[in-house]
């Protein structure tokens, strides 16, 4: 990481990932003071207890004054709110970010309002995370090993763009660039979708009259694949409408592979479904990463 310390960080959002970010911050000694901010005062006093942040601020105009490094780690619904709020007490020198898992929208609304000033924008995402939320569960190291993609705006600044790269470094991940739009498409596949399905799932067996015996037999497999669904409802809401598009054409693609596995099924051929298994078999084993 550059020896380069941030003055002030104000994180916007508390919680798992905000959380997370400000333990490694820290513990890389990268910056003299580190704000939070929230609406809950008791929760943002936890913050300062567990000594992930210095001091809180409810009043997000108060929050942001001094900093040189604001990073927007709320719902993608409360964004545009947030940054119409701030633009008038953001310092000359600042750098504003964010860690949403849509980047389409955060990039028009970075625009709409910071206007002006939008060369401070950099849009980025850090693909980590847990089913639990809140600033109880945050921890060094989400981050060591995992991919943090930033996608810059064609007005956003070198010298933005940099400070980001240091933020995150300081939090062992690894770092990529890429388009708004080829990040919206790519994450509606590998991260949208199967949080779709999870929700889905046990929605669906929720809705059995034998779903409270179907639950208390569940195995280790559909634990693992529902994990997910105890993620935070409403940051999926938001996700959903913002990456619909995207969203809506692999969802495509999913049913159309799900209606030829149940035409074989109908049909009576069993033994055709193994390729659909075998092929998935192999392309998991060579392309995903092993825990």
């Amino acid at each position: 990481m550059s020896k380069t310390k941030f003055r002030q960080l104000t994180i916007i959002g508390v919680g798992l990932i905000g959380g997370s970010l400000a333990r490694s911050v820290r513990q890389a000694g990268a910056c003299d003071e580190i704000v939070g901010c929230g609406r809950d005062k008791n929760h943002l006093q936890q913050a300062v207890d567990l000594g992930v942040i210095d001091r809180f601020e409810i009043d997000v105009s108060k929050a942001v004054q001094g900093a040189d490094m604001v990073v927007l780690a709320t719902p993608l619904g409360a964004m545009e709110s947030i940054l119409s709020t701030i633009i008038s007490q953001l310092a000359d020198d600042v750098v504003v970010t964010d860690v949403g898992s849509v980047k389409a929208s955060v990039a028009d609304i970075a625009r709409r309002t910071l206007v002006d000033r939008i060369d401070c924008f950099v849009p980025g995402h850090p693909v980590a995370g847990t089913e639990q939320s809140g600033v109880a569960a945050s921890f060094l190291g989400l981050f060591a090993g995992r991919s943090v993609i930033l996608t810059p705006l064609d007005e956003t600044s070198d010298n933005a763009l940099q400070r980001v790269r240091e933020l995150w470094s300081c939090s062992g991940a690894t770092i990529s660039e890429t388009t708004v739009d080829h990040h919206d498409k790519i994450l509606a596949a590998t991260s949208h979708l199967p949080h779709l399905l999870a929700y889905t799932l046990v929605d669906t067996l929720a809705n059995m009259d034998d779903s409270e015996e179907i639950f208390r037999y569940a195995a280790g497999g559909f634990r693992d694949f529902t994990r997910i669904a105890s993620s935070d409802p409403v940051m999926w809401r938001d996700i959903c409408g913002a990456n619909k598009t995207a969203i809506l054409d692999v969802l495509e693609r999913y049913e159309s592979q799900l209606k030829i596995l149940k035409k074989m099924l109908s049909e009576d051929k069993v033994d055709d479904a193994i390729e659909i298994f075998s092929r998935a078999k192999k392309v998991r084993d060579r392309l995903v990463v092993k825990e």
